[in-house]
């Protein structure tokens, strides 16, 4: 198993480690850090990357050394961590039990970030590729191995910390109860449990859960806003009929049809994007023309161009052995769902658009301008078959680390039924299945649900 990894991680350790300013903001007490560590800590690859971290804690508790630690990861893949702005949501309820250390993963934020304008200096196509294939979750858990290392002294707790992962970053959390569980104290998951964890890839039967999941959000949708009908099928109408299918927005993307349907990922999974959607649409045409506040508006939608790694590295996180070959794209081109999609077809019927949900395709890589320079090696990782495995059913089965999670029945993102398998599969986890969020609820009620997933962990709720 990979475990080998966090071996070479913790037997290369920290390169360089610098300990940046220290500042306030309202309530907490902040230090930066930045670690300068391997890009493959196998050594087949030279190289290095810096992983920026920030060391919060309450401002009552500065000299409590004490205090155990606590790593959040951010959910994507391709995301930085949260900028705290005060002590308030999850963070102040974290902040009464732990110093938290909030992890840009590798190629986000300040962690040697990836973006459109410096992909082409790692190299052709093929050397964007292998560089890739170092920022997926056994990379980032064995960079938080050797961060552990440096930050947590071994009196506190023996050294060990406990882990806070949303979304993507629950699947971190359970690559590390594979790789290192000896390392974690408790281990908190928010609507992040991967599926089918003993597959080569598990991405085609996610897509078809979601794609089930995406269509009863946009039944739901119509239901709210039945006018949206009209409204959204003359934009599709307009751009199917324009010259080359599409027209180009302010920031060079060419809006199409089928691109305009990927602000389903924005708008179909969290509480209030029904109706951020429906805004959206309200202003969208100037006379005959598409607005440009709508084209513009568009554009801030699509964060591709500065979190570019969410999409080219998208898939390949349910990959263990085997290639994903794009695999949204051809399960929505299937029969099942190829009508479904269909927003030219829907639209000139009069029928309602299906928006897409978390799915990313090859053809982004022509339309969206911000993912044009990584098309080919996008390509490249999407046949690569020899995906090492993130995941050891065995360790799992076996676990010993206390674990909880939520997890959220209608969630369009991490789908319930693939995550309890998986869930039901980690020995001891406590599962708190609840429809009350959709995906984002340690956004949208952190503390009450940081503080439940705690409480599961060690012992103040029993469960029944």
């Amino acid at each position: 198993m990979t475990g080998s990894v966090v071996k070479r991680a913790r037997t290369a350790g920290c390169h360089q480690h610098k300990v940046g300013p220290t500042f306030s903001v309202p309530g907490l007490c902040i230090t930066e850090h930045t670690f300068t560590l391997p890009l493959d800590y196998s050594g087949l690859h030279p190289g290095n990357v810096d992983v920026f971290c920030r060391v919060l804690v309450h401002r009552n508790k500065v000299s409590d050394h004490n205090l155990p630690y606590l790593l959040y990861l951010q959910g994507g893949p391709g995301f930085e961590a949260p900028r705290p702005l005060d002590n308030t949501g999850w963070i102040k309820h974290a902040c009464n039990y732990f110093r938290i250390v909030l992890m840009d993963q590798r190629g986000t934020g300040l962690s040697s970030p990836i973006t459109p304008g410096n992909i082409e200096r790692l190299g052709d196509a093929g050397a964007q590729a292998l560089h890739l294939t170092h920022f997926r979750a056994d990379s980032i858990v064995a960079d938080a191995e050797v961060i552990r290392m440096v930050l947590v002294p071994g009196t506190n707790h023996d050294g060990r910390w406990t882990v806070l992962g949303q979304s993507f970053g629950g699947f971190c959390c359970v690559t590390y109860l594979s790789l290192a569980p000896e390392s974690l104290i408790d281990c908190l998951i928010t609507g992040g449990i991967p599926p089918r964890i003993d597959t080569p890839c598990a991405a085609e039967a996610v897509y078809r859960a979601c794609a089930l999941r995406v269509l009863l959000q946009n039944r739901k949708y119509y239901s709210r806003f039945p006018m949206d009908v009209a409204r959204i099928g003359a934009v599709v109408r307009f751009l199917a009929a324009a010259p080359g299918g599409g027209v180009s927005t302010p920031a060079g993307n060419l809006l199409t049809p089928r691109s305009l349907q990927l602000l389903g990922l924005h708008s179909m999974g969290f509480s209030t994007g029904f109706e951020r959607l429906h805004y959206l649409f309200e202003g969208s045409f100037d006379g005959p023309e598409l607005s440009r506040k709508f084209l513009k508006d568009f554009d801030v939608w699509m964060s591709w161009d500065t979190n570019p790694l969410y999409a080219i590295m998208h898939e390949s996180i349910y990959c263990q052995g085997a290639a994903s070959n794009w695999a949204a794209e051809r399960v929505l081109a299937s029969g099942e769902f190829a009508d479904a999609f269909d927003a030219t077809q829907a639209a000139q019927a009069g029928q309602p658009v299906n928006f897409t949900g978390e799915m990313v395709f090859s053809w982004m890589f022509e339309e969206i301008a911000g993912l044009r320079p990584m098309k080919e090696a996008a390509d490249i990782l999407a046949s690569k078959e020899d995906w090492p495995t993130l995941y050891d059913v065995d360790v799992l089965e076996e676990n010993t680390v206390p674990t909880a999670g939520v997890l959220y029945y209608e969630d369009m993102f991490v789908n319930f039924g693939l995550a309890q398998e998986t869930a039901n599969r980690i020995n001891g986890m406590h599962q708190w299945v609840t429809n009350e969020y959709l995906h984002c609820g340690i956004r949208e009620a952190g503390g009450p649900v940081f503080e439940r997933l705690l409480n599961l962990c060690r012992g103040g709720i029993l469960p029944r």
